[in-house]
């Protein structure tokens, strides 16, 4: 089943899923945003079609192809790749995630830019050292990759740990903002 995307028309005030590509250093990023927020931000290894369909039986079933209602955060992200922002300000929808993996990914927003912290200092962060799998849980199911940073969560012995968007990316993403070398 693949989702429905339609051209916005006149009664394009009413979108519930706005929808539009995003061409970057870590390749093409689909990007999603209710009224409330961008809601999702897709590699194009978890399959863009997949995340459209996943949207529509989550979110709503009228997802609209619409890149003017993101132009917002794609500028935000075309100054992030240029290098000249640190900390994105869109307005977030965080409905994808609950519980504990919310309060991972409220941190990681807070985590500065050419900084990183171990999965076990976010747990710890959190008041639950021993939920070291749990954040890594979280960062791997990150609905908003990039704008909400989990590139910056590394293993405590300082190797990469995953990645949603791939190794090369997390690694590109780290380059950009001076972590590696």
């Amino acid at each position: 089943m693949t989702a429905a995307r339609t051209r916005p028309g006149p009664d394009d005030d009413l979108l519930d899923v706005a929808t539009r590509t995003f061409e970057s250093p870590v390749g093409t990023l689909l990007l999603a945003a209710t009224p409330a927020g961008v809601v999702r931000v897709a590699f194009e290894s978890e399959g863009h079609e997949a995340v459209l369909a996943d949207l529509a039986r989550r979110v709503s079933p009228r997802v609209v192809e619409a890149p003017a209602r993101l132009d917002a955060v794609a500028r935000e992200l075309d100054e992030y790749f240029a290098g000249r922002r640190t900390r994105f300000d869109a307005h977030l929808d965080r409905r994808l995630s609950a519980g504990f993996r919310l309060a991972v990914l409220t941190h990681l927003s807070d985590v500065p830019f050419g900084r990183t912290e171990s999965y076990a200092e976010v747990a710890a962060a959190l008041d639950n050292p021993r939920a070291v799998r749990a954040v890594g849980s979280a960062c791997a199911t990150n609905p908003l990759p990039v704008v909400v940073p989990c590139h910056r969560v590394l293993r405590s012995d300082g190797a990469l740990g995953g990645y949603l968007g791939g190794l090369d990316a997390k690694r590109t993403l780290l380059r950009l903002e001076g972590v590696l070398a």
